[in-house]
């Protein structure tokens, strides 16, 4: 099978938790100090455009319903270039498709466990395939029930490098944060006026529990220290509850938030306003932990925006749709 490139200095063969189990066995004193090697050897090579993206298949996990869940991600190859590709032969999950709900705006580097699909019981045997073409060139992943791709919450955190990278078994049982969005799910704004968005999170186990730096970096960084070089080698996340809106789906450069955004794709540059940016400054929630947020379009059409809560372990989603008109 056709692998994607997965986070930083590492890379998903197609074989899934086969690599996980590897990447698991290698995060000993030892098997990390090679890891880190191969990992500086290959960010010498690190692009800002021109490079493509590729679909990447998480695994899957059994619901309480005993139905079954596919999670799905991406890495893009660029640190800046971003894409929209709209639901067609570019973008397509088959069978069933072309639209399984899968993105069609594509950030920088890994967006990982960013969606689900869920399937019937009697999937078996069967396969799903994400289909990507970006610069001409077709990239694929290919999702089904083998053993191998089964997940947990402690292999969601281990791959997000979670609670600073730990392996405690607390993990396995975490719980996803609660999330809750005001509003209606559907929304109708004009071109150039503010809609605001109003969500609730909250981290219902405290696991893990919230540790670490401040919640804001130094004031003497500069601009430029925010947009410097990566300098995280491994992605490593610092614990606590945190919230961002995306632009799921819809043109990302004609739409403002604000307050600006923490961004939900794995950024390791220090200072890079992102859960993995050392030193991990994460901000202490909200007023009753409610996040409130503007959002403005510049030009009319349709989009998906997404809310993405963590505890710097799992994640939760919500969606609002909106249209925008002249």
């Amino acid at each position: 099978m056709l692998g994607a490139a997965h986070c930083d200095g590492d890379a998903i063969d197609g074989r899934g938790r086969e690599v996980r189990s590897v990447k698991r066995l290698l995060l000993t004193a030892a098997g990390a100090l090679l890891l880190l090697t191969s990992a500086s050897a290959q960010m010498r090579f690190t692009y800002s455009s021109g490079q493509v993206v590729s679909p990447a298949y998480e695994g899957w996990r059994t619901e309480d319903d005993g139905s079954q869940t596919l999670v799905f991600g991406y890495m893009n190859q660029n640190w800046a270039e971003e894409f929209d590709i709209p639901i067609g032969p570019d973008n397509s999950i088959e069978p069933g498709g072309p639209d399984r709900g899968q993105p069609t705006h594509f950030y920088p580097r890994r967006s990982p466990f960013l969606f689900t699909i869920k399937v019937p019981r009697d999937f078996g045997d069967k396969e799903l395939v994400w289909t990507v073409k970006t610069h001409g060139k077709i990239e694929k992943a290919y999702a089904s029930l083998k053993n191998d791709y089964m997940i947990d919450n402690q292999v969601i955190s281990t791959e997000v490098g979670g609670d600073f990278g730990s392996l405690r078994d607390e993990l396995r049982t975490n719980i996803p944060p609660e999330l809750k969005v005001d509003g209606a799910k559907t929304r109708t704004v004009k071109a150039g006026a503010p809609l605001t968005l109003t969500a609730f999170a909250k981290d219902p186990d405290n696991i893990p529990p919230r540790r670490g730096r401040g919640a804001s970096p130094p004031a003497s960084m500069t601009a430029t220290a925010l947009y410097r070089a990566p300098s995280s080698l491994v992605p490593a996340s610092g614990p606590g509850v945190r919230l961002s809106w995306i632009v799921y789906r819809g043109k990302a450069a004609d739409v403002t938030f604000s307050p600006d955004q923490m961004k939900a794709w794995t950024d390791t540059r220090a200072y890079g306003n992102s859960p993995w940016s050392p030193p991990y400054y994460i901000p202490e929630p909200p007023p009753e932990n409610t996040w409130i947020t503007q959002v403005t379009f510049k030009e009319p059409g349709a989009y998906v925006l997404r809310a993405i809560a963590s505890d710097g372990a799992v994640f939760t989603y919500d969606n609002v749709t909106v249209t925008v008109t002249k």
